[in-house]
């Protein structure tokens, strides 16, 4: 599969600018309407007291729905009247479920399991540390979303008890295929945490996180690391397998060294070993973003899982990239980073089409975002704060987007850069920024002003283009 190099997005001359213009129109812009904000201000009755909530947290105090478009009340409704209800979870609810592990393949058919989770060809959102969060996901159910896995939980601080980890095991009703993903690096602990779960929540699959490259997980034996410790890595898929009444699956990288690839041998023993599924990342742990995912690799490791399936991942921005990717002969795609930068890309692909999205549409996608998080977080000073800073890491990754209607040619380039530019509108402009404190000004368009010395710094600091 033909990837895009390192370059810049190739954007139409007449919106192309420099930084310091494009700087110096969203002050102008901004100081403007702050000084039209100041004179509506003065005009209001000062007995008139209803917003000293942040607006958000007002919309969701006075019904929230009401400022989304008449479609999206359309589509609330509906999902209320699917809602089931509550029920209480009991010990070993996954017991009743039928057997779904793969003891045997047979020749060119899918194992059990994967049959009963009917994957094939789904579309996959792939499990995102810290912006993979329960609110996000729910966005990307709306726009198309197949499956959905939770966050990285570390087993440990499962086994542990802390709130926190638990809380990115948390389902939304919307997630009709839903999984949880563990990291861990030793059998015991992985095979304890998976059996601690099969009893406790409610998941149509669990995950094993083989992938994950930062130095404080790999260090410890964990993620990537596992690729070379076949012995515990064996150890963790059959103990969890054993405990476990829902399919078991693997996500993996090509390897870990730039020019050594592990996964053709790797994947043949997770087959044994008796995974359901296997989602290889077309790049090793050194290459993070810095080089394009070798799909022609992917293909090869396709062949070599087969019947088991194999889901591919990496550089999906754009149907025809979709496209490019099921005809390497993998069963499914997963979507990291494309969803991230845009969460419609499952309705591209699905309508085979660009979608030349409008400011507002996307400015109503981030109001969706807020009340969902506020619903999640909940709506107090510190709910607020909280989808504030979930916001902010996302709209890291959605300045990245190029509006479809200003490029010279279509489709975007996920590790082309986007130069400055400018928008339609304002919005689109603002959205357009890499600049932290227009993040936070699109948050407080939405959330009301930040605390006293608020500050800012993106978790995810990949760098996509180099």
């Amino acid at each position: 599969m033909e990837a895009a190099g390192a370059g810049v997005a190739p954007i139409r001359a007449r919106y192309l600018t420099s930084k310091e213009q494009f700087h110096a129109y969203l002050k102008a812009e901004r100081e403007s309407r702050n000084q039209e904000n100041n004179q509506d201000d003065g005009e209001e009755d000062p007995s008139n007291n209803d917003q000293t909530e942040p607006p958000a947290k007002q919309m969701k105090l006075d019904g929230g729905d009401q400022v989304r478009k008449q479609g999206s009340q359309e589509e609330v409704v509906k999902e209320e009247e699917k809602k089931p209800q509550e029920r209480k979870r009991a010990r070993g609810q996954n017991k009743s479920r039928p057997c779904m592990k793969p003891n045997h393949y047979e020749k060119d058919r899918l194992c059990q399991s994967v049959i009963q989770l009917d994957i094939q060809g789904k579309l996959y959102l792939a499990p995102l540390t810290t912006c993979g969060n329960l609110p996000f996901r729910r966005i990307c159910k709306r726009f198309g979303a197949d499956v959905t896995c939770g966050e990285m939980a570390v087993c440990t601080n499962l086994l542990q008890g802390q709130s926190s980890e638990w809380a990115l095991l948390k389902r939304h009703y919307t997630e009709d295929l839903f999984g949880v993903q563990l990291e861990g690096a030793f059998p015991d602990t992985m095979t304890r945490c998976a059996e601690l779960l099969n009893q406790t929540i409610e998941m149509d699959f669990v995950d094993i996180n083989v992938g994950c490259p930062i130095d404080l997980v790999y260090k410890k034996g964990g993620g990537c690391a596992l690729m070379n410790r076949s012995n515990k890595f064996e150890q963790i898929v059959r103990g969890m397998n054993s405990v476990l009444d829902v399919p078991l699956t693997v996500k993996i990288r090509t390897g870990v060294q730039e020019k050594v690839n592990l996964a053709h041998k790797v994947i043949p023993n997770i087959r044994k070993w008796g995974a359901s599924m296997v989602t290889l990342h077309g790049r090793s742990r050194e290459q993070r973003y810095t080089k394009v995912a070798d799909w022609e690799y992917i293909a090869e490791c396709a062949k070599l899982a087969s019947p088991m399936p194999l889901f591919g991942n990496g550089d999906i921005l754009s149907y025809e990239d979709a496209n490019r990717a099921m005809q390497t002969g993998v069963s499914g795609i997963m979507i990291a980073r494309g969803a991230l930068i845009k969460p419609w890309i499952f309705t591209e692909v699905k309508e085979q089409r660009h979608w030349d999205i409008s400011s507002n549409e996307r400015f109503d996608i981030l109001k969706d975002f807020t009340n969902y998080g506020l619903e999640h977080w909940g709506s107090d000073t510190q709910g607020v704060e909280k989808t504030r800073k979930f916001m902010l890491e996302w709209l890291s990754f959605l300045c990245r987007y190029i509006p479809a209607g200003l490029l010279e040619y279509l489709p975007q380039k996920i590790n082309e850069r986007p130069p400055y530019y400018m928008g339609r509108d304002y919005l689109e402009t603002l959205m357009a920024s890499q600049n932290v404190d227009d993040w936070i000004k699109i948050s407080e368009m939405l959330l009301g002003p930040v605390p006293t010395n608020f500050t800012f710094l993106p978790k995810h600091k990949a760098n996509s283009y180099r």
